[in-house]
This record gives structure tokens, sequence and C-alpha cells, in this order.
């Protein structure tokens, strides 16, 4: 009965426990993370959203509304927003 004598005793236990538990948690997280990335939402897009960067003028559209917003909030009057605008259809 060698075990009795030169084994872990309560710490092998332990150290088995908290192996089981790290596998397990890696396990449910890679497998969470995999339907996560299979059925995410970058794979949908809502109606109405913008197209995706480089899908034809995108970028020059979202300008105007950002400076449209700005006018609407009043960060900008009338007069900047029409000058900022002129020079965003310009560089087009």
């Amino acid at each position: 009965m060698m075990w009795y004598d030169g084994g872990w005793g309560w710490g092998g236990w332990v150290v088995m426990t908290v192996v089981m538990v790290l596998f397990w948690a890696v396990l449910i997280f890679g497998l969470v993370a995999l339907v996560r990335y299979l059925t995410g939402a970058h794979h949908h897009q809502q109606p109405g959203a913008p197209p995706p960067p480089g899908a034809g003028g995108w970028q020059g559209r979202r300008a105007e509304d950002l400076l449209a917003e700005r006018f609407a909030r009043g960060e900008i009057d009338e007069e900047e927003y029409r000058r900022r605008l002129a020079l965003l259809r310009e560089h087009r």
C-alpha cells in the first residue's frame, strides 16, 4: 500500500477539482462564443440600417447626417451648417 504514505492527500483532490472546474468553464465559454459567432448580430442587418462601410457613398451620407444632427441640436448655426455642408459635398 504505497499510496498511503507517498500520495498527494487532500492537495491532489483540490488540484483535480480546480482543473475540472477550469476545464468545464473553458468548454462552456468556447461553446457560447461559437454559438454567438454563428448566430450573432453581425450576420443580420436590421431594416433601415445604413449599409456597411465601403458600400457606395455611405461615408458622405453619414457625415451629412451628423452635420444635420448638430444643426438640429443647436450646436452650430445656419451659416456654419451651410458652409460645412457645401464643403462636404464639394469633396465627394
